[in-house]
């Protein structure tokens, strides 16, 4: 089965989630309902990086996770500078996100963190927790690029 471009599947996903989490923001305050959409976006990268590690019959790589990265740049969804790309390593930063733009085209820029960015790090706990992301800015909260910043833990590298 031929995987959707992730923009494509977030857009669908922030559709259905945007008129939730006002409803949760209403009935629960902006706190609980922020806290609520953090853990189940979280939980769900955590079983998307299963699902992936499974597709690979469990032989997860650096470089499998680069490969994986067809998706989530399909069709310009992510202009980004690559730095550094190796099976210790994985370091661009990501000078335009459509993800960023769509979410405020969507009303949801104030959300689009929790709806995306804090998939990226915890994806590689379901994938390979050999695999780990630091990033330390991104275009989401404001800044000019994001950086992203993967290390496999040394004798890991496949």
């Amino acid at each position: 089965m031929a995987e959707i471009p992730t923009l494509i599947k977030r857009t669908l996903q922030a559709q259905v989630i945007g008129p939730i989490y006002a409803e949760m923001v209403e009935q629960i305050g902006e706190e609980k309902a922020s806290a609520i959409l953090d853990a189940a976006v979280r939980k769900a990268a955590v079983a998307e990086g299963r699902y992936f590690a499974d597709q690979a019959g469990g032989q997860t790589s650096m470089a499998g996770l680069i490969k994986l990265y067809e998706l989530w740049t399909a069709g310009g969804a992510l202009e980004m500078d690559v730095l550094r790309a190796d099976d210790e390593a994985f370091d661009f930063n990501v000078t335009r996100c459509r993800y960023a733009e769509t979410y405020k085209e969507m009303g949801l820029g104030k959300i689009g963190h929790l709806l995306s960015c804090n998939r990226d790090g915890v994806f590689c706990e379901g994938y390979d927790p050999n695999i780990t992301l630091e990033r330390k800015q991104t275009i989401m909260e404001g800044a000019a690029c994001c950086t992203f910043r993967y290390r496999a833990k040394a004798g890991t590298a496949s």
